[in-house]
């Protein structure tokens, strides 16, 4: 499995409620028509006196590279794009592997 770790910061003057409402609520529909998506998490900053670098970081699933080319090239992805335009003042990702380390 390869996935796409994504920091997202909201748009400025966006209040928190707005944000989590475009991004839990509104944004998964997009999400979930990506061709071979396996799963797909959020994770919302905490809210806390103090301003973090980001308004969080979401993980999106693949089986392959190939997966997320296909995934990324394609309508869906354009949809998904257009919506993110109007709640994220930028997004920053890489692909990753997983490695747990045994605690």
């Amino acid at each position: 499995m390869v996935k796409v770790v994504a920091v997202v910061k909201a748009k400025s003057g966006l209040g928190r409620r707005e944000f989590l409402d475009e991004w839990q609520i509104e944004h998964p529909v997009y999400v979930r028509r990506l061709p071979h998506i396996r799963r797909y998490t959020q994770s919302p900053a905490i809210d806390h006196r103090k301003q973090w670098p980001y308004s969080g970081m979401a993980e999106l699933w693949f089986d392959s590279i190939d997966d997320v080319k296909v995934a990324f090239a394609g309508t869906e992805a354009e949809a998904m794009f257009d919506h993110e335009h109007q709640f994220l003042e930028s997004v920053e990702w890489f692909l990753a592997d997983e490695f747990a380390v045994q605690l």
